[in-house]
């Protein structure tokens, strides 16, 4: 067998068998075949797609390229949530608590910020002392104690994965669904989820940016899964405005803990709250997605989820004090208020622009190497469909560097569309997608 072969196969639009799937990617992470070959093969998938079962023998052959999470003696249900990325998005330390206190267990790796998104692992480790580096038998302990534990993707996890996402990121080719899909499937499935929930962002602010891109990920990511005989649900959510009121990481900590006390945004509650319950639900917990949000509900006003999180926190070795008493948190230098230029009401607060400032003030990565600063950010005062008159505060500003602010207010200001007219707010659930 010949990767020549192979990517003369898929250049022609005929499916790869797993013998063939299984060949290449063994290959390509021995150091056989060179990534020349491999970025050859990339580009042909580009163009002509993969089947779902060809995505499936994909996310397989990379899930066994590294190690995988021995999840054995863990108690059931596993059931893990993953986001395509947006601003504002601190759902997972609101999700997974709120999941677990349902008793659903939540073996959760997530990742860190780059370029306008923020990352979960940058949130965490914003509480002085969070660890989100446990060795396997902490992170099985975790798990079986409090029901969720939060730490980040090793070396030896699909490193497959990290290889081709390499070449993907210089060959034009990152914006490939069935790539993507296996990309994401693999390290879920590694880290021994039984099923998955995904919430894929739409809007100005994700990844994907159209309704119908979307919908097609959400799609892959289903059926994809299904073929790997897992259950999986995906939830198609707008990020074409910031969710919740802050943007920046322990500003989003914050803002996490008021909901876990039940008193937080709603738009914020509403997705994490929705997305749960498709989580307990997948467990198995309940009947249904109606009677699982009842009961996430109910673990919201009961302060079971709370608990959790601070049990959680206790455990990764973060300070319980700062998170119940968030004023000894890290804090910004300054503060400074943005006003409106124009009064009527907020048509929207485009969430790309909001991710740029916040990056620029420092709360998140341009490059991979850069360090976050974790007290800055922005605090959104007036969101789409609040009235405003001119003059008056629409955003607060957290800051360390007194050189960012003009450049960051500037991209705050665009950001910012404003109507004469009353705007309607729209939920944040826009379809969602089962396989029975």
């Amino acid at each position: 067998m010949r990767a020549v072969d192979l990517i003369l196969k898929k250049r022609d639009g005929i499916s790869l068998t797993g013998e063939e799937i299984d060949f290449l990617i063994k290959g390509y992470v021995g150091n056989t075949i060179p990534d020349y070959q491999v970025s050859a093969f990339l580009m042909a998938v580009f163009f002509k797609g993969m089947s779902f079962r060809e995505s499936s023998i994909l996310t397989r052959a990379m899930i066994a390229s590294g190690d995988v999470y021995d999840l054995k003696k863990v108690r059931k249900p596993l059931v893990d949530k993953h986001s395509t990325g947006g601003v504002g998005d601190k759902v997972s330390l609101i999700l997974a608590p709120l999941a677990a206190a349902c008793g659903v267990v939540v073996p959760m790796m997530s990742g860190r910020g780059l370029g306008h998104t923020g990352g979960t692992l940058d949130k965490l480790e914003s509480i002085p002392g969070y660890s989100t580096e446990l060795k396997k038998d902490e992170f099985v302990k975790g798990l079986n104690s409090i029901g969720f534990c939060m730490i980040g993707q090793s070396e030896r996890i699909v490193p497959a994965d990290r290889k081709m996402y390499a070449l993907r990121d210089v060959t034009g080719t990152v914006e490939s669904i069935p790539l993507i899909t296996a990309s994401i499937l693999s390290k879920k499935f590694a880290e021994g989820a039984d099923a998955l929930v995904f919430d894929v962002k739409c809007g100005s602010g994700a990844f994907m940016k159209t309704v119908e891109d979307a919908a097609a990920l959400a799609d892959s990511l289903v059926k994809t899964g299904t073929e790997l005989n897992k259950k999986i649900i995906a939830v198609i959510s707008d990020m074409g405005n910031p969710l919740g009121r802050m943007v920046g990481n322990f500003l989003e900590v914050r803002e996490a803990v008021e909901c876990l006390h039940g008193r937080g945004d709603e738009d914020l509650i509403g997705l994490s709250v929705r997305l749960a319950s498709w989580m307990v639900a997948a467990g198995g917990i309940t009947k249904d997605r109606l009677s699982a949000e009842e009961l996430c509900r109910e673990k919201l006003e009961d302060g079971s989820a709370y608990r959790k999180f601070l049990d959680n926190v206790d455990f990764q070795g973060g300070s319980v004090e700062v998170v119940e008493n968030p004023d000894k948190g890290p804090k910004s230098k300054y503060t400074i208020p943005l006003k409106s230029t124009s009064g009527g009401y907020i048509a929207g607060v485009d969430a790309y622009k909001i991710g740029r400032a916040s990056v620029i003030l420092g709360a998140g990565r341009a490059k991979k190497e850069d360090d976050v600063l974790p007290g800055v950010g922005i605090e959104l005062v007036k969101r789409k469909g609040d009235s405003v008159k001119e003059g008056e505060d629409i955003c607060i500003i957290y800051f360390d560097d007194p050189d960012q602010l003009n450049e960051a207010k500037k991209i705050i200001h665009s950001a910012y569309s404003y109507s004469g007219i009353p705007v309607k707010k729209k939920g944040r659930i826009i379809k969602e997608i089962t396989m029975p």
